[in-house]
């Protein structure tokens, strides 16, 4: 039960009695008495102050607010207003450099301008040394050719951004035969017919039945890292299966008969048609009218191609016979194949490769047999052929020219001096032809020009 004690004291109009539950739910009653002496008790407004308090931090923070606000807006303009001075740093930049790059052209320009009346001046006294006949000294043992040394200086003066790169050319001077007077893209140029043949030069003797006939040559124009134009390349054409390929470091070693390796071809050859041109070797296949591309530096098959309609093994060979129907030459102008096929029933066709692919750029059909001749080969884009393989004084006694698409008889003399010649190339770097007679491998110097207007 409850008990409630209560003292009541009363004071008119200053006190007051109120009750209500406490937390507990309690019921509590309280007497309120008004002081006769303060108007306010001393911290009696606490919650007042508090709540004021608490009004200000929230305007102070507003503030705040406000204040980093406006600093993070004048941040942002500033950073745009750097990031255009920039831009426009740059675009001045750039236009700076493009005008120097500009000028730079121009210059360059006008340095091409000046080499290339340079070049064209040396081409034409090139040409004027070329018509000129060869002075003669006679001296006790006969009719000497006086050499003439070719000189020529060009000098390349390339300058870029403050650094000036000087580049100077020189021709060596120094005294060279006739045959060999002009640079390789000059004798190009200056290509003509041919006027003569020399006699053959002996280089070497095989020693076994295998070396009766085959094919050695030098590259005109090689490519790669490990062979130069003095290496001498030799295939012994007698055999079944044809795959050794005998590599001799220059014409000594190969007189001497010292191989300084000898590759193994992963295909056979036929016959005597392969050549050596730019660090490849190029042959047909065995039994097969398939052209492959051997490369001699990385020692694999780089390319291979049917060659369209062509005859093989025996259908349209040399006189000689020795499946002599496709036929891969090299000269100025780049790479040839001679052939036949069932169309041109035996005539002589002649189509130029590309050297890379040995797909067939362009092809010629002439009016001479292929089995009527005894040996055929290119010089300067015309086709030549030799009437006989075993006559001692014979002549080459056909011309073709791709350039014109006409042929005609000549009467050029050739000697095969071992009456049994099986391969004929002609190597544009040496001027020479290089052939196979009958276990002898000979070369012959040629003089190109056109007749009645001097030599080349």
């Amino acid at each position: 039960y409850w008990y409630y004690q209560c003292f009541w004291i009363y004071l008119p109009g200053q006190a007051s009695l109120s009750r209500s539950n406490d937390p507990n739910g309690r019921c509590v009653y309280s007497f309120t008495v008004v002081s006769p002496q303060e108007s306010s008790c001393p911290g009696g407004n606490a919650k007042s102050e508090m709540d004021e308090v608490l009004t200000r931090l929230t305007l102070l923070e507003a503030l705040v607010s406000r204040l980093t606000a406006r600093e993070e807006r004048g941040t942002t303009s500033g950073g745009v207003r750097h990031s255009e001075e920039n831009l426009h740093e740059a675009y001045a930049q750039v236009t700076r450099e493009r005008n120097q790059l500009q000028q730079d052209q121009k210059r360059l320009n006008a340095q091409v301008q000046k080499l290339q009346g340079t070049v064209a001046e040396l081409n034409r006294e090139a040409e004027r040394l070329r018509q000129r006949p060869c002075e003669q000294t006679h001296t006790s043992g006969g009719t000497r050719h006086e050499n003439r040394p070719l000189r020529g200086m060009l000098f390349l003066e390339l300058e870029t951004y403050g650094n000036v790169f000087v580049v100077e050319m020189k021709a060596k001077v120094k005294e060279l035969p006739a045959s060999h007077l002009l640079p390789e893209g000059i004798q190009r140029a200056s290509c003509g017919e041919l006027l003569s043949v020399g006699d053959p030069v002996l280089h070497r003797k095989a020693d076994a039945i295998t070396g009766k006939y085959g094919v050695w040559l030098q590259d005109p124009d090689p490519q790669g890292p490990y062979y130069t134009n003095k290496t001498v390349w030799r295939i012994d054409s007698i055999g079944r299966e044809i795959r050794q390929l005998f590599v001799y470091e220059d014409m000594d070693q190969f007189s001497k008969g010292f191989p300084m390796k000898v590759l193994v071809l992963p295909e056979p050859v036929e016959s005597t048609g392969a050549t050596v041109y730019r660090g490849s070797l190029y042959y047909q296949r065995r039994r097969s009218r398939t052209l492959l591309r051997y490369n001699l530096t990385s020692e694999s098959l780089a390319s291979r191609l049917d060659l369209p309609h062509a005859g093989f093994h025996g259908q349209h060979p040399y006189s000689w016979g020795g499946y002599t129907d496709i036929d891969l030459a090299a000269d100025e102008q780049g790479l040839w194949v001679i052939y036949s096929t069932g169309k041109a029933k035996g005539a002589i066709v002649i189509s130029q490769l590309d050297p890379a692919s040995l797909e067939v750029r362009r092809s010629w059909e002439t009016k001479i047999r292929k089995n009527s001749v005894g040996n055929a080969f290119m010089v300067c884009g015309r086709l030549y052929t030799v009437a006989s393989y075993t006559t001692p004084n014979t002549t080459i006694n056909y011309m073709f020219d791709t350039a014109t698409s006409e042929g005609q008889a000549v009467a050029v003399p050739f000697v095969n001096k071992y009456r049994y010649n099986s391969m004929v190339d002609y190597n544009h770097a040496q001027r020479k032809l290089y052939a196979w007679d009958n276990f002898h491998m000979v070369t012959y110097d040629v003089r190109l020009g056109w007749a009645g207007k001097g030599r080349s």
